[in-house]
């Protein structure tokens, strides 16, 4: 008979041999992406994977197959100041158009290939990947991981879908009823919604072409065909590369945002980052919030945007407002705050998906970031939304057109509004019921979005990189797909036809007219 021993050294064996070796790159200096990086991170090491994570922000609390890269050092070139509260309502910073962040973006993703350590780890042969994991944010140069390692790569977004993520994998989508990233319309359109969107995807498409993928191009040749060459490959175009993609692993559910039809190797995940094993709250903040029959309003700006930047009399006028209300107002504030009302409460750091848990929630005031409105969702409460940049006004627009929430605008008039907005929320049940609704059908899914993450990451390894699942529409030219051909070869028949019929109609007149002459 076999002894224990044995057999546990053959399944320590078998282990061992299923264990992947996963590089995840997460190189943007902005905590909502770390939570994003460590949501992809956690379930693989879970699951025994070995990963390297290229990171602004490190994982805390290491486990052994986890090593990680640091790129804290991008912080220096991104522009903080670009989200700051007091300045946007100033009309001091300049809006963020789509091909400036890409160019912010490009410039990122570039300096991440220029550090000296992270050359070292690239440049090394014994560096071997199963799979390559990166987040995507509006430049796709990172895809060139994958011929360096010569693995498959998946692209790893972070907001609801859009057309721009999808034109990576598939035919772009119609803006006749979808829209894309930085977009804020919502469907059904009117007509001039879809001219707005018609056009922005045609000047998207143009800096896209003339501008970004060209410089790109440029940093792919400098920075990453050097590193393919030094391990004994010919670098393939960038116009490849950048297209050579597993999977998307999408940031988004049916309960959050859009219904768009998918390709195949689109995948949503929607709520991945979210640990299902929510920490409870200390003794203190769990009795704060049971201590007021009337419930309680939790209000975050988020990480990125800093409560302490509103200006003066905003803070002081949203403090008086506050304090006027029968609910506990729980507010994450970077500092303390001084004349703070009775039923006013400041946290520095809040357990978020802890405390919309809780289910003395009535109402979550928000920036409306994608992060926040998946765990509102997920958890069941209502939002008030207060869009600032990115995507956000098109997830609270999306939210108030699902009867989700309420959208209030940021500027002077904030604290008059959002009193309104707080009223109406809570003397209006029809918001948490449709709140509870949503979070029944985001729930109601085969699998945890985190299981969902390891099980494709582990198919597209088993499947060499899945390309069982990719839209043949990558292959077709643009004037094939809208038959341009087709409509060239019908017009020169009608014109020749045309030419063919005036031809012959001369060549009858001049016929009758030669024999009306000798007649």
């Amino acid at each position: 008979m076999v002894s224990v021993t044995n057999l546990l050294l053959c399944f320590l064996i078998l282990s061992a041999c299923e264990a992947l070796k996963i590089l995840v790159v997460y190189p943007v200096p902005s905590k909502s992406q770390s939570l994003l990086g460590e949501g992809v991170v956690r379930p693989l090491l879970k699951a025994g994977h070995e990963v390297t994570y290229i990171t602004a922000f490190k994982y805390k609390n290491a486990p052994a197959n986890l090593r990680q890269i640091d790129v804290s050092d991008n912080v220096n070139s991104f522009p903080s100041d670009q989200i700051n509260l007091q300045k946007i309502l100033a009309n001091e910073v300049p809006t963020m158009k789509h091909g400036m962040v890409m160019f912010v973006m490009r410039g990122l993703q570039a300096q991440t290939f220029e550090y000296e350590h992270v050359q070292k780890f690239l440049s090394d042969p014994n560096e071997q990947f199963d799979v390559i994991l990166s987040e995507w944010m509006m430049a796709s140069l990172l895809a060139g991981l994958g011929p360096v390692f010569n693995a498959p790569f998946v692209w790893v977004t972070p907001m609801d879908v859009h057309s721009t993520v999808i034109s990576m994998i598939d035919a772009a989508p119609n803006p006749a009823y979808t829209t894309d990233l930085l977009s804020a319309r919502t469907f059904p359109f009117s007509f001039l919604d879809r001219v707005a969107e018609l056009k922005y995807r045609v000047t998207e498409f143009a800096y896209d072409y003339m501008i970004h993928e060209p410089a790109e191009t440029e940093l792919y040749n400098k920075l990453i065909a050097p590193l393919i060459v030094k391990r004994g490959r010919k670098p393939p175009p960038y116009s490849e590369v950048r297209y050579n993609v597993s999977l998307v692993l999408g940031n988004s559910h049916i309960s959050l945002g859009s219904t768009y039809s998918l390709p195949q190797n689109y995948i949503p995940i929607g709520g991945y980052h979210i640990d299902e094993k929510i920490e409870p709250l200390t003794k203190e903040l769990k009795q704060l919030l049971e201590s007021n029959n009337n419930g309680f309003i939790y209000f975050s700006m988020g990480s990125n945007l800093k409560s302490k930047d509103w200006p003066e009399e905003i803070k002081s006028g949203l403090l008086k407002m506050f304090g006027n209300l029968k609910q506990t107002v729980l507010w994450k504030f970077e500092e303390d705050l001084p004349n703070k009302p009775k039923n006013v409460h400041i946290l520095k750091w809040a357990p978020q998906t802890s405390i919309l848990s809780h289910p003395n929630c009535v109402a979550f005031i928000t920036h409306g970031g994608l992060l926040s409105t998946t765990e509102t969702v997920y958890a069941g409460v209502p939002i008030i939304g207060i869009p600032v940049f990115g995507d956000q006004p098109l997830n609270v627009k999306m939210a108030a057109h699902r009867g989700l929430g309420l959208g209030v605008k940021l500027s002077y008039t904030l604290v008059e509004d959002l009193k309104v907005a707080i009223e109406e929320m809570i003397s209006n049940p029809r918001y948490k019921e449709k709140a509870k609704l949503l979070s029944s059908l985001y729930h109601d899914r085969p699998m945890k979005p985190a299981d969902e993450l390891v099980y494709w990451v582990e198919h597209v390894v088993r499947t060499r990189g899945a390309p069982h699942l990719r839209s043949p529409a990558l292959l077709v030219p643009l004037y094939q797909r809208l038959y341009l051909d087709l409509a060239a070869l019908v017009v020169f028949a009608l014109i020749a036809t045309l030419y063919l019929f005036r031809y012959l109609r001369k060549a009858i007149s001049s016929k009758v007219d030669n024999d009306k002459k000798r007649n």
